[in-house]
């Protein structure tokens, strides 16, 4: 049975006003595509939680989608700060939650597996344990030391973009691995976003790959170029040009608006915008195939 539907109707029937929404992807196989998708369904309300909110959360803060963001780290990588979110929080307009790296991913940890906090040791977080009131600590019933703790976060809908996956949501990630996983487990629904659509006998092909199970996914989306202007590993390379640029874009509220009426209330699709940046652009992210060695799993 396929799961295989278009984006856009994954969003709809999947992203409801209100919910806590994690996008998953560390530096690379971020789901712009489905943040954008998102936007042009005017969700709002959303809890937007992230490790790292890169540029997708701010395009989403600018658009109007969200009430509270929660994060780990928030700017505009190598650039310097997401100035749309960080202007909203400073106005008091977006709630928001702030924990360590170390600190969020427990906390999908606990999400994942069934359990109610996240034990941590150390947090090498002093002064959030002391900002956040939701770092908190138990008694250890061994030692009888005290150890931080934070609470299980339990995303309404995770979206994860991978390489490539079959039709019934058996995904596989190479490159950096994020907290695609955890965050999957957490969620009570899931979107899967893929670079490919392949047959099940290419996934079984290479068991130890695949990270996301199909029976935890509710949707699957071919959504190629889904992470412009982040990269996917093997595909095509990081848009730097444009960080830079969204940079100053992003300074402006008259000149964010017109990039988001250009760039996603006036395209379609993923496809339509990856033909909108142009051959030039195109050929500037292009990469060069570097395979790794073969693996021989054997035959019995």
């Amino acid at each position: 049975m396929t799961k295989l539907i278009p984006l856009s109707t994954a969003v709809r029937e999947n992203v409801r006003d209100g919910d806590v929404v994690y996008a998953a992807g560390f530096t690379h196989l971020i789901p712009f595509a489905a943040g954008h998708e998102i936007i042009r369904q005017k969700r709002r309300d959303l809890t937007l939680a992230r490790a790292t909110p890169d540029l997708i959360y701010d395009q989403m803060v600018a658009a109007g989608c969200a009430r509270k963001v929660i994060f780990s780290y928030m700017g505009n990588p190598g650039v310097g700060s997401l100035r749309i979110v960080r202007s909203e929080l400073e106005a008091g307009r977006l709630e928001w939650e702030e924990y360590s790296h170390f600190g969020m991913i427990s906390r999908l940890q606990a999400g994942a597996t069934g359990l109610p906090f996240m034990p941590m040791n150390p947090t090498a977080a002093g002064d959030l344990e002391r900002a956040n009131p939701h770092y908190r600590t138990v008694t250890d019933p061994y030692s009888g030391r005290e150890v931080p703790v934070v609470p299980a976060l339990k995303p309404d809908v995770a979206i994860i973009h991978v390489q490539r996956a079959d039709a019934q949501g058996n995904a596989q990630i190479w490159g950096i691995i994020g907290e695609q996983k955890e965050a999957a487990f957490a969620a009570e629904r899931v979107i899967l976003t893929a670079e490919e659509i392949v047959d099940e006998a290419v996934i079984r092909s290479d068991p130890n790959r695949t990270l996301i199970p199909g029976f935890i996914v509710n949707a699957v989306c071919h959504v190629p170029y889904c992470s412009h202007p982040s990269y996917t590993q093997g595909y095509y390379d990081r848009d730097n040009a444009f960080y830079l640029a969204w940079d100053k874009i992003s300074s402006d509220s008259a000149a964010t608006q017109s990039y988001l009426d250009e760039w996603v209330y006036g395209v379609k699709d993923r496809d339509e915008y990856w033909q909108k940046l142009g051959q030039e652009t195109q050929a500037r992210l292009r990469i060069q195939p570097n395979l790794s060695a073969p693996v021989d799993y054997g035959v019995y």
